[in-house]
């Protein structure tokens, strides 16, 4: 589990965040992780536990822009990044954007679209930029994906691309919460939303200000050689068909990055590795078909790993 938030900055942050989403601080610490570390978050869990509610309250804690898209069987490309429409009455062709050109994106239920609509976001989340009838455009910054998916056994959705998990920087599931703080949810919820009372703490600037702290921190090559052990250990796991791709190796090492500058360090170390392993890399993973039969998650890949490596002194 992450070590608690101590920096004043994120710690006033993920107070804001705790008034909507009860009982899950860990869960949150890795969302900020993902913001602080300028990556994107997938967040995989069962209808109705708060994953559409916590993206919104992360926009309204900083102050951004906000979009959501439903991913439908229908939604195409265009619907997502935007299309060239003609004038008639100027007789010129001109660019509506799409909700992609946004701070904070809610890709809602992704897994629900076709394999072709996925693959639009794969552009716009690794280069922050989108390219429509050949133009390409800048989107603003920061940009930040908050995709949700159900669970791929449920019925109508599509499981997503190697290709496109791989964009994800941390995968996070947020569960059911606690019997004491389902109740509260339910007290606190009587006559309003706190969605409706939460203002904001921090603003786009300021979390840019941030993320070019992070960048700062620094990881000694010890720490990095460790990073590269664990990661290379998955190329090889007999239980795993494919294993973690440098874009893995560089998500661990931003999102250790991360965690250091909110636990007030300015360097990362094996614990902070290790805390996030599982949550930036099972996600990555393609389990082999006899590992699957045997009852095997890609999470428990990855604690084993983590319990095996030697961990530098």
């Amino acid at each position: 589990m992450p070590p608690t938030v101590r920096r004043a900055e994120g710690a006033r942050l993920l107070a804001n965040l705790e008034r909507v989403i009860l009982g899950k601080r860990a869960e949150l610490t890795l969302l900020l992780v993902g913001v602080l570390a300028e990556g994107h978050v997938l967040m995989e869990d069962v209808p109705g536990v708060g994953k559409t509610t916590l993206a919104r309250a992360l926009a309204q804690s900083l102050d951004v822009d906000f979009r959501r898209v439903q991913f439908t069987p229908d939604l195409m490309p265009t619907d997502i990044l935007g299309s060239t429409v003609l004038r008639p009455a100027e007789g010129a062709f001109e660019f509506q954007p799409g909700p992609v050109f946004t701070h904070v994106l809610l890709a809602d239920e992704v897994n629900r679209a076709s394999p072709r609509t996925q693959s639009a976001l794969l552009e716009a989340m690794s280069e922050r930029q989108v390219t429509v009838d050949g133009v390409t455009r800048a989107l603003p910054r920061p940009f930040f994906v908050v995709a949700t998916q159900n669970p791929a056994d449920y019925q109508g959705t599509y499981p997503l691309p190697e290709a496109q998990l791989d964009r994800f920087l941390l995968r996070v599931r947020l569960g059911y919460p606690a019997p004491e703080q389902e109740l509260e949810m339910l007290v606190g919820q009587r006559e309003r939303h706190p969605l409706d009372d939460l203002s904001p703490v921090a603003t786009g600037d300021e979390l840019r200000v941030w993320q070019a702290a992070v960048r700062r921190v620094k990881v000694a090559p010890a720490v990095g050689r460790y990073l590269l052990q664990l990661v290379g250990q998955t190329r090889s796991h007999d239980d795993l068909a494919l294993g973690v791709s440098p874009r893995g190796s560089l998500a661990l090492y931003r999102a250790a990055q991360a965690m250091a500058w909110l636990e007030d360090r300015d360097y990362v170390t094996p614990a902070d590795v290790q805390a996030l392993a599982g949550a930036v890399l099972a996600h990555r993973l393609e389990l082999r078909p006899q590992a699957r039969y045997a009852g095997r998650t890609d999470r428990q890949v990855i604690d084993a790993l983590v319990a095996e490596v030697p961990v530098p002194t």
